[in-house]
């Protein structure tokens, strides 16, 4: 199956949590934070939401931040997916 965005919808996949601290300390599944950063895997064409047009600005593989407790979470063939808002997308990371 593939997820296909509609309007200013963005579907993000996290990237994977760092499993080391810097002193070396291996932490526990259960111990590690929810990254912020994310993969870009799909963009929605944009369009009029709200009586405004929204032009997309990102791309596919984008790296971004996001909130915390933005979005919506879907799981699809084993994978973790978010989809949000372009407008919930706090920054790219270069």
């Amino acid at each position: 199956m593939k997820l296909k965005p509609l309007l200013d919808k963005v579907v993000l996949k996290q990237v994977e949590a760092v499993e080391t601290t810097k002193a070396g300390i291996i932490l526990p599944g259960s111990a590690q934070e929810k990254p912020e950063m994310s993969e870009i895997v799909a963009v929605g064409p944009g369009g009029i939401v709200d009586g405004k047009e929204v032009v997309m600005t990102l791309n596919v593989g984008d790296k971004v931040i996001t909130g915390k407790y933005t979005g919506t979470t879907v799981k699809l063939d084993g994978v973790e997916y978010t989809i949000v808002s372009q407008s919930d997308i706090l920054a790219v990371v270069e």
